[in-house]
C-alpha cells in the first residue's frame, strides 16, 4: 500500500490519495478515520421557530424522531432538520450510530450506558440532563463500538 498527500499552496483542500491492490480492512479503517476528520467540519442546517442554525454536526449529541419530525439535540437546545433518519444515517460521519428506531447517537459524546430491560440501556451525555435510549437489537454493537474507541 502506499499513501501520497498532495497539498498545494493557496488551496483550501487537500487530496489524499491511497493507492493498494486491494480495498483491505486497513485501507477501509484509513478511509473511514480521514473520513471522520474532515466531517468534523461539516455543519448542517438545523431550525428552531423561523430562524436557521448552521451548526458543526460535533455539537449534535443525538437525533430522535417524534410526531413525524426529527430532531437534534445538543447540551442545551432542540433543533428540527429536514432530513429524516435513514437520510442521516447514510450521511453523518462514523461517529455517529443508529442505536433504535427512532434515534441515532454520537458515539464521541456519550458519557454513561446503563443497562435497563435485558440488553437495552439508557445512554447519558457529558454536560447535559439529557438522555437516549438503545434498543436491544443495538445494545451489544453500540458497547462493542465503545469498547472499540478504548
Amino acid at each position: 500500500m502506499k499513501i501520497r498527500i498532495e497539498i498545494e499552496d493557496n488551496l483550501k483542500e487537500a487530496e489524499i490519495i491511497i493507492r493498494s491492490s486491494v480495498l483491505s480492512e486497513e485501507v477501509q479503517k484509513i478511509q473511514k478515520a480521514v473520513a471522520d476528520v474532515v466531517s468534523m467540519e461539516q455543519r448542517l442546517v438545523f431550525y428552531k421557530g423561523d430562524t436557521s442554525y448552521y451548526l458543526p454536526l460535533e455539537e449534535v449529541l443525538f437525533f430522535e424522531t417524534e410526531d413525524n419530525e426529527v430532531y437534534a439535540h445538543t447540551r442545551k437546545e432542540i433543533y428540527r432538520t429536514k432530513y429524516r433518519l435513514y437520510e442521516l444515517e447514510e450521511m453523518l460521519p462514523g461517529f455517529f450510530m443508529r442505536v433504535s428506531k427512532s434515534a441515532i447517537l454520537n458515539t464521541r459524546k456519550i458519557y454513561s450506558m446503563t443497562k435497563s430491560l435485558p440488553a437495552s440501556c439508557t445512554v447519558e451525555f457529558q454536560g447535559t440532563h439529557k438522555q437516549a435510549y438503545v434498543s436491544r437489537y443495538y445494545y451489544k454493537p453500540l458497547k462493542d463500538r465503545l469498547e472499540e474507541k478504548r
